[in-house]
């Protein structure tokens, strides 16, 4: 749901488990007794750095269940993916590297590239107020509420810079999850919530305010205007076929993939979000599930250009306008939010991506060839995201050899 530094990372007291791939043993040989080549050695090790990172992380946390971590750099030759702690409490199952988690607001990156493939294809012009494209129950809710949607833009609701309140990142609508946690959301109803628990925050376009509800009614405009279910427009439009996409969905609102991985358990302040009805966080805002490795593939190919069809559109997805950096020091950096991404520099690289309320995110940083993906399963804890990525970043600088990573 909510945008920020929200990683937080996680393993259950005197419970470490490591589901890990293994390498060479602590003499740098092999199974087979001899010494691996230089490169692989190099590999072997960077790996073993990483395995420590993430046990040292999950320990340092021992209420929390577990993580899963993904990175891959093909520049390196690594594609690594591990896991430890508990994926569910209850019945103490592990963590695996490839169990599936709902990503909550990493879904926003999906939609707003659905979105700027729609205005690629001249369905969606982005200054072009959201009045035209959401029917007229929206329309009039939103005017009610003191909004302008003759005056919000699609650019407006896709930077999160509309006015609009957030009804995700209330007291109210968590009590109301809680006291309800079967009951199905509509995205009508969630608006609808946004307005009756909040006022218009300011002006179209005046400052940066993180929104679900601006997410929520870009899902309506994808459905309206494409013609397609929200589920079947991802699908399509970011041909998560080609991509490889294989274990990513729309969480009830399309079938399941055949074969897909177990689930891990994600828990928000001693709540088992597994008894919740996705429809509290599933319409453009949050809603898809994915696995770490998926997640890698979507977001490098994003930042490779394999998803759009022009250049052009992926500049003005990155395009940071002067009222979406956090602070001054992001703003120095030049890092803030673009369009459904941000950016954020760890250990002096640019890298973009998303996270999620329900602790997980994903990054590509460009200039290292560097992806990772990771979700904990414990949501209501935070830990210094970019100190994270830094650490991971810088791991695999050392493992490098200073060769050819910046």
């Amino acid at each position: 749901m909510n945008r920020g530094a929200v990683v937080a990372v996680v393993s259950v007291l005197g419970c470490l488990a490591l589901a890990l791939p293994t390498g060479t043993g602590a003499e740098g040989k092999d199974r087979t007794g001899r010494r691996p080549p230089p490169d692989q050695e190099r590999r072997a090790a960077l790996e073993e750095a990483l395995r420590r990172t993430l046990a040292d992380t999950v320990a340092a946390a021992p209420h929390f269940p577990g993580m899963l971590l993904r990175v891959d750099t093909p520049r390196y030759g690594l594609s690594w993916g591990a896991a430890a702690g508990l994926a569910d409490r209850a019945t103490g199952r592990p963590l695996t590297p490839d169990d599936e988690a709902r990503v909550a607001s990493v879904t926003k990156t999906f939609t707003a590239a659905t979105v700027l493939r729609l205005v690629e294809q001249g369905h969606i012009a982005l200054d072009t107020p959201i009045a035209r494209y959401l029917p007229a129950a929206y329309t009039t809710l939103l005017a009610g509420g003191g909004y302008r949607p003759d005056r919000i833009t699609v650019r407006h609701l896709l930077r999160h810079t509309g006015g609009l309140a957030d009804y995700a990142d209330t007291d109210a609508f968590d009590a109301a999850v809680r006291a309800a946690p079967s009951h199905h959301w509509t995205r009508l109803e969630q608006v609808r919530f946004a307005l009756a628990h909040g006022r218009p925050v300011a002006p179209p376009g005046a400052v940066y305010h993180y929104a679900d509800t601006g997410y929520i009614l870009l899902g309506e405009i994808i459905e309206r205007v494409s013609g397609l279910p929200l589920a079947a427009a991802y699908r399509s439009l970011l041909r998560f076929g080609p991509l490889g996409l294989v274990h990513t969905y729309l969480e009830t609102l399309e079938p399941e993939p055949p074969a897909r991985p177990p689930r891990a358990h994600q828990y928000y302040a001693g709540l088992d979000l597994e008894r919740v009805d996705a429809s509290f966080d599933l319409y453009g805002g949050g809603g898809l599930v994915s696995t770490m490795a998926d997640l890698g593939r979507f977001y490098r190919a994003l930042l490779r250009g394999q998803v759009f069809a022009r250049p052009g559109t992926l500049r003005a997805m990155l395009t940071i306008p002067a009222t979406n950096a956090d602070d001054a020091d992001d703003a120095r950096r030049g890092d803030g939010y673009g369009m459904g991404i941000y950016r954020l520099t760890a250990a002096n690289a640019a890298c973009w991506g998303h996270d999620g309320a329900w602790e997980t995110f994903a990054f590509h940083c460009p200039a290292l060839d560097l992806t990772i993906a990771a979700s904990d399963n414990q949501g209501d804890v935070d830990i210094d995201e970019r100190a994270f990525l830094a650490r991971i970043i810088q791991l695999v600088r050392d493992g490098d050899g200073g060769r050819s990573l910046p």
